[in-house]
């Protein structure tokens, strides 16, 4: 298997990725694909990688830009991880995850938030600071990796494209 960056043709595969990874998800609204394209639309696809296996895409990851309210530049926001069900918990998701950080601190990022199971998110370093919000119903789950700089403070704000 090899990581690399998305490239033009990949869109349709990434697709099919992301809809087989959430179809049936209980935590899923059915948005993510729709949320991946506009991104893409929009030119904010951050990080986007793909996770190929013998030249079929079986992984993908992004990370677009995030907003927070105290101005705080250089964050970035992770999601959708998406990674084939008959593939899922082999560790393509983590590898995907890694790489894509490691691609946001060479680039001078301060930091990433994710929403999503602190049980998963914590063995990549995230932790919850209640200084730094979104709007959830299981506030703990809305976390944050710190590369750099003071810690930011206030509510955090997604790209358009999630809706």
């Amino acid at each position: 298997m090899k990581l690399r960056a998305e490239e033009a043709g990949d869109e349709s595969a990434i697709s099919a990725v992301v809809e087989a990874a959430f179809s049936g998800h209980p935590h899923s609204d059915g948005s993510e694909v729709g949320i991946v394209e506009r991104l893409r639309s929009a030119g904010a696809l951050s990080v986007s990688l793909v996770a190929e296996d013998d030249g079929r895409i079986v992984g993908h990851v992004t990370f677009s830009p995030v907003s927070i309210a105290d101005g705080t530049p250089g964050w970035f926001g992770l999601g959708p991880v998406s990674v084939l069900p008959e593939r899922q918990r082999g560790g393509i998701g983590g590898a995907l995850i890694r790489a894509g950080l490691e691609q946001l601190r060479r680039a001078g990022a301060a930091g990433c938030v994710v929403l999503g199971d602190p049980a998963y998110y914590t063995r990549f370093g995230y932790y919850h600071d209640p200084a730094l919000t979104y709007p959830a119903p299981m506030p703990e789950a809305f976390q944050q990796l710190r590369f750099s700089g003071a810690p930011p403070k206030g509510e955090v704000t997604y790209h358009a494209a999630f809706g």
